[in-house]
């Protein structure tokens, strides 16, 4: 019984990293979207500072297009609501994956305890 139970502990160490895995690919995303937003709520604010009639351009691959200042703040302000959408989402993605992590804390603590108790 006991090789039964070391593969199940196996299986379960193995999911318990690739939970732990998703968890550190989300933390990297949720901090990209925190310097996204925060670039973005800088431009929103430069734009603020200009005159209606000021030039903007945007960067489009290596070239700079002119753009109308409207276009400008419309497009940040989209990016600015992505960004806040992407946020509560990774969030309660990470909850959720936090619930597993300790799920498999669980069941690989009950799992030792069995193979103690069998030996």
């Amino acid at each position: 019984m006991a090789p039964d139970l070391n593969k199940k502990l196996e299986d379960e160490v193995e999911k318990y990293r690739q939970t732990q895995n998703d968890m550190k690919k989300f933390a990297t995303q949720q901090q990209q979207l925190f310097v996204t937003k925060t670039e973005n709520e800088f431009v929103k604010q430069e734009f603020e500072n200009l005159d209606s009639d000021a030039t903007v351009y945007k960067l489009v691959g290596p070239v700079l297009v002119k753009q109308e200042l409207s276009e400008g703040k419309e497009t940040v302000e989209k990016r600015l609501v992505y960004c806040e959408g992407e946020l509560k989402r990774l969030a309660t993605l990470m909850k959720d994956t936090e619930k597993k992590l300790e799920i498999h804390r669980e069941v690989i603590a009950k799992i030792q305890q069995q193979i103690g108790s069998n030996k």
